[in-house]
């Protein structure tokens, strides 16, 4: 056979288009040419499949052989192509029968010994198998995060000759199993916090609702462990949005068996790009928010972020996704995360504090609050001050709820939304606000005097209601009464 045709995937964003690995052996001086717009990676892999083959057992063809990935237009990266163009090759020259490649789509990074090393996006790929109703052949260790999306044919090889064999009907691989006893997501525990009530009930609320937090308050208040302990309180994530957050992970490569079900908590330094925290590249790949799906991004130190970087957060956080556009490529990332984070009051972080002076200006303090701007702190649903502990707090046992015991109510809670609107109460529309946000007569007055006395847009008396509707369902009520509504209020006060 001079001819022979084996079925892969590439990755584009959040998708795996079908790529078509064409081998044509022809007469003539011994050459191997890759085309179908290879980046480095794939080109590369002429050196590693042919070592791979020979150190086979198998005989590396000495004829012209030309292998096209198509389509011709997709840009093509990264090792996985190594598996099914060395397939290609050796059905082509006879080596291997073809008859079962029609029935898998292969992918694997080739060693020059012939075995197989583990690509990225193995997940994405099986998503995408699925719905083609293919088997797929990967690497043992990316077989078993594929084997996650259910539905799927996914069989693990260790080499290229077990792939051979297998082919010939000499031999068999092992259909991969999601490893359904993975150990429950641990997360540090709230009862560890000292004092704190105010900003304890906070998070709660938060939780419950899914909104953003802003914490400001001086050093070593407790700010950055009260945003640790916030994954532990949110609801157990449901499948459909463990495997989302998952194969956001298997994109860069980041997954792990042993964190299938556990909210992503990303917190990247302050000195990351505008590029890291929402993700690019030539080939783009996802950011920080991306990799926070469903789970929590936390920026500690907030105003030392760059500026332009902390604008390029505005659109996410409303509309939970990210397009990036590049000159020849676009891709769509999910970012629904929930953003917490925390800053000092001011340069110095001792504005307010009992028993420290503050050494600003007051022209120092405005230009460091600057550094956020309006249009961010206005999509920021709770914006609270986390004061410095009293001597007596700090000398005191840590006594508080545990984690658990709040994550009883919250989940309580946002079961109580999922049934009455099938999402959070973050996520509710202009028009879901006007049917399950109701006030009633003393309840509209208190919010106009608080929309003239706090200056809030139409943006935040959106999210004021929303805040006012999670306290509501954390207090197990169908109403929306003063007293929801007044703690709503108070939390969207400048922190």
């Amino acid at each position: 056979m001079g001819v022979a045709v084996v079925k892969s995937r590439a990755l584009a964003g959040m998708n795996a288009p079908e790529v078509v690995v064409e081998a044509h052996l022809a007469n003539g001086l011994p050459a191997f040419t890759l085309v179908g717009l290879p980046e480095t990676e794939v080109k590369e892999a002429r050196d590693r499949v042919r070592a791979a083959i020979q150190n086979a057992g198998y005989e590396f063809p000495a004829r012209r052989i030309t292998v096209n990935l198509a389509p011709a237009d997709l840009p093509k990266e990264s090792g996985r192509f190594d598996l099914p163009i060395a397939l290609a090759i050796l059905a082509a020259s006879g080596q291997a029968p073809g008859d079962k490649l029609k029935e898998a789509e292969f992918a694997g990074e080739l060693a020059l010994t012939g075995e197989l090393r583990p690509v990225r996006g193995a997940l994405a790929m099986a998503l995408a198998t699925r719905a083609a109703g293919c088997k797929l052949v990967l690497p043992a260790q990316s077989a078993s995060e594929a084997a996650l999306a259910r539905g799927v044919e996914t069989y693990g090889a260790t080499s290229l000759l077990e792939v051979c064999a297998w082919l010939a009907g000499q031999g068999t691989l092992c259909e991969a199993a999601a490893d359904a006893d993975s150990p429950a997501a641990t997360y540090p525990d709230f009862a560890d916090v000292k004092g704190q009530a105010g900003a304890r009930r906070a998070l709660e609320v938060a939780a419950a609702g899914g909104h953003s937090v802003l914490m400001a308050g001086p050093p070593g208040t407790g700010k950055s462990m009260l945003a640790a302990r916030f994954p532990g309180i949110l609801p157990a994530m449901d499948e459909a949005e463990a495997l989302e957050a998952a194969a956001v992970a298997s994109l860069n490569g980041g997954f792990r068996p042993e964190h299938w079900g556990r909210r992503p908590y990303r917190a990247p330094h302050h000195t990351a790009s505008a590029v890291a925290l929402v993700g690019g590249g030539n080939n783009p790949r996802p950011g920080e928010i991306s990799l926070a799906h469903h789970g929590v991004l936390f920026l500690d130190e907030l105003p030392e972020f760059p500026r332009q970087v902390l604008e390029v957060l505005r659109e996410p956080l409303e509309s939970g996704h990210i397009t990036i556009s590049r000159a020849a490529r676009q891709a769509d990332f999910p970012a629904r995360f929930q953003l917490v984070a925390a800053m000092n009051p001011c340069p110095c972080g001792y504005l307010g504090h009992p028993s420290q002076a503050c050494r600003d200006t007051p022209d120092q303090i405005a230009r460091y609050r600057g550094r956020i701007s309006g249009p961010l702190l206005d999509r920021i649903d709770i914006q609270i001050s986390v004061p410095a502990l009293t001597e007596d707090e700090l000398l005191a046992s840590a006594e508080g709820e545990s984690s658990a015991e709040i994550r009883a109510r919250v989940e309580a809670a946002r079961a109580r939304q999922m049934q009455r609107q099938g999402k959070a109460n973050a996520a509710l529309g202009t028009q879901d606000v006007e049917r399950f946000c109701a006030l009633d007569g003393a309840g509209e007055a208190l919010l106009k005097q608080a929309i003239a006395r706090l200056k809030l847009s139409a943006r935040a008396y959106h999210r004021v209601l929303r805040l006012a509707r999670s306290v509501a369902d954390l207090a197990g009520s169908d109403a929306i009464t003063t007293t929801h509504l007044a703690e709503a209020i108070q939390y969207r006060r400048q922190a």
